[in-house]
C-alpha cells in the first residue's frame, strides 16, 4: 500500500506542476506531450491523475491526527 500512495503523491505532484504551467504560461504540458487536450493520452493522464486526487482524500485524517497528537505533546 506504502508504494500505491507514493504513485499517488508523485501523480499528484506532476498533476501540480501542470496546473502551475497552465497558470503561468498557458502551457499544458501534458496535452503538448500526448497530442492535444482532447487526445487519448492525455484524456487517460488526466483521469488517472483525478482519481489520485480522489484516492489522496483519505490522508486528510492522517494530516488531521498528526495536528492534535503535536498539539497534545506541545502541552
Amino acid at each position: 500500500m506504502r508504494t500505491f500512495n507514493t504513485i499517488a503523491l508523485l501523480l499528484l505532484i506532476i498533476g501540480g506542476i501542470n496546473w502551475l504551467l497552465v497558470g503561468l504560461f498557458q502551457y499544458d504540458l501534458v496535452a503538448a506531450l500526448f497530442g492535444g487536450q482532447s487526445s487519448a493520452g492525455s484524456r487517460i493522464i488526466y483521469t488517472i491523475v483525478g482519481l489520485c486526487a480522489l484516492y489522496s482524500i483519505r490522508f486528510f485524517g492522517d494530516v488531521t491526527n498528526d495536528d492534535r497528537n503535536t498539539a497534545r505533546t506541545a502541552k
